[in-house]
């Protein structure tokens, strides 16, 4: 598959080694004899040169006006995208260190672009102030950056989160330092690197390497002044506890185990089966706000479970690289043993399993981390695969009776990222949806492919703290700031 690709560190301005020269070695998840490539293992060492250099490098980049930031996004949007060869290079690293197939990735990448592309669209919007001319003072309530924002990227869609937390840092005025996961470093390394070159020297800086090693050392350092983590509840916990030692804000984006609601009325005709299909196995379901139960007025039962087993059935599951695969394998052998411990608790019980899709390849499948696409047909609500987050792909789909039955089911769960409901009436679906304890909820669709980048997102109980994407997602990375002054002094 060629040679191995080679990703260092990104601090102030330069490529480097980490201070120690050590690197690690990731494999193709899908043959994992394979060598993909090695990354820069950072230490605590190269942190403190990252956070030096990113907090040097502040004063300037926040200086910038609003207008002058906007244009430098948008050269990095271009420069990220528009050189399909070096994309496409990018793209296949990326297949084959994640998993995924290939057009995934270059979604990822895409949707990247248009992100900065997006948060450069605000910088017209960011830079008016709020003006309150009233009694007892005229008020002039302005934002500004706080600083160095410590950006902690997962391994499942580390691109397109990226883009949920990157330009916005940017856009608001701050400088970041990144740690992208240790299990997908190679393509966010090459992408990040690209994205640092267009811009002052220090502004983004890229830490790789085991969070064990360095993600306290990042987290916890005095020069962060906002940390924006996605990842799973139990690091995000500590993550907290780490930042509360100074005081520092956090975003918080974590698991979710999101619940859709097929109405009696829902329009099953034409795609609907392909967008559920997406929205519960996409990236092999390994998406923090893919559809992970699915609730289905009776009437419809039989319907759904026929029309997701054609689809399903439908998929080829090998190499992500391969132009008929559909879904590739699982990212690691810690997930994929979530999802088949689940297979087998639902077996054991007598539930009604189905495992799907078609095999490409029978060796490669059995020596990679592959899961073909599973169905639970009238799960037992205190199955596991119902109970927590299965981030892979399996999906249980229970019935109900009425609306309100579904909705309390929906909401019995300690998670509250995504929802979704799926309805001809839209009154009646958005009137459901509002019910619904959740940051994001989509009529008619679930996921990646269906989310308005304008909306914030985020969610709510164990689903995390903050809001990424959408202009919201901008003033996350600043603070207010009110000028006060007596009446007629200042307006």
């Amino acid at each position: 598959m060629g040679a191995a690709t080679e990703t260092r560190l990104f601090i102030d301005g330069e490529p480097c080694s980490a201070s120690d020269g050590g690197n690690y070695e990731i494999f193709n998840p899908a043959r994992p004899s394979e060598l993909v490539g090695r990354a820069a293992a950072g230490t605590p060492d190269d942190v403190e040169r990252a956070m030096q250099a990113a907090h040097a490098a502040f004063p300037a980049w926040a200086a910038f006006s609003y207008s002058e930031r906007a244009d430098m996004l948008r050269k990095v949007a271009a420069a990220i995208t528009q050189n399909m060869e070096e994309v496409e290079a990018r793209a296949k690293v990326f297949t084959r260190e994640h998993g995924k197939i290939l057009f995934e990735t270059r979604l990822e990448i895409s949707r990247l672009g248009e992100r900065f592309l997006q948060c450069a669209n605000y910088g017209e919007r960011l830079a008016q102030d709020e003006l309150i001319k009233a009694a007892p003072n005229d008020t002039i309530i302005t934002r500004q950056p706080r600083g160095v924002a410590a950006l902690v990227v997962p391994w499942n869609w580390p691109l397109a989160i990226l883009g949920a937390k990157l330009p916005q840092a940017l856009m608001a005025g701050n400088t970041v330092v990144v740690k992208p996961s240790a299990n997908s470093a190679l393509a966010p390394a090459l992408t990040l690197q690209r994205v640092a070159e267009m811009l002052p020297p220090g502004v983004v800086n890229i830490v790789t390497g085991s969070a064990s090693q360095i993600g306290d050392a990042i987290i916890g350092h005095r020069h962060v002044r906002y940390v924006n983590f996605t990842g799973s509840v139990d690091v995000g916990r500590h993550v907290m506890k780490v930042a509360a030692e100074n005081i520092t804000p956090v975003t918080l984006e974590l698991g979710g185990n999101d619940a859709g609601i097929v109405c009696h009325d829902a329009d099953l005709s034409g795609d609907a089966f392909q967008r559920l299909y997406r929205a519960a196995f996409m990236s092999t379901g390994q998406i923090c706000y893919a559809l992970k139960r699915l609730y289905v007025h009776r009437s419809r039962f039989n319907e759904v479970a026929e029309g997701l087993r054609a689809a399903l059935n439908a998929q080829v599951i090998g190499d992500g690289l391969l132009p008929e695969t559909t879904m590739g394998p699982m990212n690691n052998t810690k997930q994929l043993k979530v999802v088949t411990d689940m297979i087998a608790e639902a077996r054991a019980k007598g539930q009604d399993v189905h495992e799907l899709g078609q095999i490409s390849d029978q060796e490669l499948f059995e020596t990679g981390y592959f899961q073909r696409p599973t169905l639970v047909f009238n799960a037992d609500p205190s199955l596991s695969v119902v109970k927590h987050e299965q981030f892979g792909p399996i999906l249980p789909i229970l019935p109900f009776e009425t609306e309100d039955e579904a909705i309390a089911m929906a909401n019995d769960d300690q998670f509250g990222l995504a929802s979704s409901i799926w309805s001809e009436d839209t009154d009646r679906a958005v009137a459901l949806a509002r019910r619904i304890e959740a940051g994001y909820s989509f009529i008619n669709a679930h996921g990646p492919s269906a989310m308005d980048n304008n909306g914030p997102f985020g969610g709510f109980k164990k689903s995390g703290i903050g809001r990424n994407f959408g202009y919201e997602g901008v003033l996350q990375f600043q603070g207010y700031h009110s000028i006060a002054g007596s009446p007629g002094s200042l307006l």
